[in-house]
């Protein structure tokens, strides 16, 4: 009887410890294991927390069964896809508001114009006051020109008399040469202003009958050349 009470007792202080040591991981299996990662992906240890010297690593959280239930990237990682992301909404609200902008100025060139020809007529107007403005630049160049012509004939007129050039003659020659080259910039200035007038129109009109659903005008041909004279 002795020894039965004995083994008895023996087997229940077995199961009275299994269940203590069982209690014991389960309860510490409840809670999620982290795992982290180096930088090239690879896992190089698990715990119940990242340690501090692998806090921006990438991580990976597995439940007591050992699936994995959540992810995250490095901290490099979250950062760089964060700042695409970022680019990505500025690109698409310059987008929205290029569009909203392309909308009003189709709207207002439907609104200003009745047909196509009317394009013309506007920029043919614009280019026959540019024209006028060149025509007369270019009258006072020439004016500048024989100035600057008179100037270095009175100064070789002086050098062949044995002469240096007087201070005056300098200074002539200075403001003449001076006046030249501001003339000069002055005419490429205007006659480039006029080709961006052509361009500008010639823009306007295609757009203008694409909205109208039309087929888009041709390029426009080069003037062509004079017949060569009979003789």
């Amino acid at each position: 009887m002795l020894r039965i009470s004995r083994a008895f007792l023996a087997a229940a202080l077995a199961t009275v410890l299994a269940a203590l040591i069982t209690g014991d991981v389960l309860a510490q299996a409840k809670g999620s294991i982290v795992c982290w990662k180096d930088k090239s992906g690879k896992v190089i240890g698990c715990g119940d927390k990242v340690p501090p010297e692998y806090q921006g690593a990438a991580t990976k959280e597995l439940d007591k069964r050992g699936i994995t239930r959540a992810t995250a990237d490095t901290a490099e990682a979250q950062a760089k896809a964060k700042a695409q992301e970022e680019e990505a909404a500025r690109k698409k609200a310059e987008e929205t508001k290029r569009l909203a902008e392309q909308k009003r100025q189709d709207q207002a060139l439907l609104n200003t114009f009745t047909h196509e020809k009317e394009i013309d007529l506007k920029r043919d107007r614009e280019l026959q006051v540019l024209d006028g403005q060149v025509t007369q630049m270019k009258l006072a160049h020439k004016n500048v020109l024989e100035r600057e012509k008179e100037v270095k004939a009175r100064i070789d007129t002086t050098a062949k008399s044995g002469k240096p050039p007087s201070v005056t003659q300098k200074e002539d020659l200075a403001r003449v040469t001076a006046d030249k080259v501001k003339s000069e910039k002055n005419i490429a200035t205007k006659e480039k202003e006029q080709d961006e007038v052509r361009k500008k129109y010639g823009a306007l009109k295609e757009r203008y009958i694409a909205l109208k659903g039309g087929p888009a005008p041709a390029a426009t041909a080069a003037a062509p050349a004079p017949a060569p004279a009979k003789k």
